[in-house]
């Protein structure tokens, strides 16, 4: 029985993974895949706008995987085998779409270093997504997105079409090539990154990428001899194993929901000012909102940092579902200063905070053209 290939996609937050896996699984080549999603926070919304079939998709949503889910997927791997050998599953390939927070070594170490997956699935290739607008500052701050380059076998650089990407965009290439020597750079924009230029990659193999990457996967097993189940992400790790919404003692995860429609303008003018005025903590936010004006059309929201995408309007609901949910990923930013911010848009009374038009109205307002 031949190994099913597994591919990983990886990246830092909303460097596009769910846009580039929904191009991939509309090939037919990719027929019989099974797509895991991991995301991180309590509520997920990623796996809402992956189409695939029913049973072609499982969400971890309870953590991290390189923090506190790996014994779910390696549950769930050991899972798919045993429906694929009892004939109730066409399994052909496995694709693991990561959280923009995974450090991809404990990933690879629980597949490499499992009997059973080693010998029933191939690791066939790291596939890493790079934000050509923020990826120089993302690498700049972020140990984990330096390392989701260097254990690529496929780099693809994304948003190169958006005019901000002009200035870094061939700066950033050069620096991808030294973190990753042995894998192409490829450019989503011009349709480089298809199904044909991204499976296939063959074996993983950890003697062709940087030296450090050896030695992260090194110690992974060290950590794993050791009993630990996670690995580090700073002093807090044992208080952040048991917290879902954390990653480490800066980044946190955290939902906003409401069951009442938004107007469409002061949804507008919350998506103006959060990030005008906090950009640079906004690791991520994305959202799926019940409008006034389309109340069976949901809007779709994607933000990275000051990037704001523009709002997508969907012809209807994914899921029986239909209240508000935002997923905001955050460093060094207050929950409750987005929680206060938020209500006063949607109107939401709250005792001694400012409204929607004390906001809008004030001249002093940190407000694009007042700061």
């Amino acid at each position: 029985m031949s190994p099913v290939p597994l591919t990983v996609i990886t990246g830092f937050l909303g460097a596009g993974k769910t846009t580039l896996l929904n191009r991939l699984l509309a090939d037919p080549a990719l027929a019989g895949t099974v797509v895991i999603i991991n995301e991180f926070g309590e509520i997920g919304l990623d796996h809402l706008f992956v189409e695939t079939r029913d049973d072609g998709l499982v969400l971890l949503s309870s953590g991290c995987l390189c923090c506190t889910v790996r014994g779910d997927l390696v549950a769930t791997l050991e899972d798919l085998l045993d429906k694929a050998d009892g004939g109730s599953l066409d399994l052909r390939r496995v694709i693991i779409e990561t959280t923009g927070l995974a450090d991809p070594a404990p990933v690879l170490q629980a597949v490499l270093a499992h009997p059973l997956l080693l010998v029933r699935y191939a690791l066939d290739g790291i596939v890493t997504l790079v934000d050509a607008v923020n990826g120089a500052a993302t690498l700049d701050a972020h140990a984990e997105a330096v390392k989701q380059v260097a254990v690529a076998d496929r780099i693809v650089l994304t948003k190169t079409d958006l005019p901000e990407a002009a200035f870094t965009r061939d700066a950033l290439a050069g620096r991808l090539r030294r973190l990753a020597p042995g894998a192409p750079v490829l450019n989503a924009a011009v349709g480089e990154a298809d199904a044909a230029a991204l499976l296939g990659c063959g074996p993983f193999d950890p003697a062709t990428k940087i030296p450090d990457v050896g030695f992260w996967l090194r110690d992974e097993a060290v950590r794993d001899a050791a009993g630990h189940a996670g690995h580090d992400h700073g002093q807090e790790r044992d208080q952040a194993a048991h917290d879902v919404n954390r990653h480490d003692a800066s980044i946190r995860a955290f939902c906003l929901s409401t069951d009442r429609p938004v107007p469409a303008a002061a949804l507008d003018m919350f998506l103006s000012l959060l990030p005008a005025t906090h950009g640079e903590k906004l690791l991520r936010m994305k959202g799926i909102v019940a409008v006034v004006e389309e109340p069976d059309r949901p809007v779709v929201l994607h933000a990275v940092q000051h990037v704001l995408h523009p709002p997508v309007l969907l012809p209807r609901w994914p899921d029986a579902d239909r209240r508000t949910r935002l997923v905001f990923i955050t460093r060094d930013l207050d929950e409750s200063y987005v929680r206060r911010l938020w209500d006063a848009f949607v109107g939401m009374p709250a005792p001694d905070t400012p409204d929607r038009a004390a906001l809008t109205d004030n001249p002093l307002s940190l407000r694009p053209g007042n700061a």
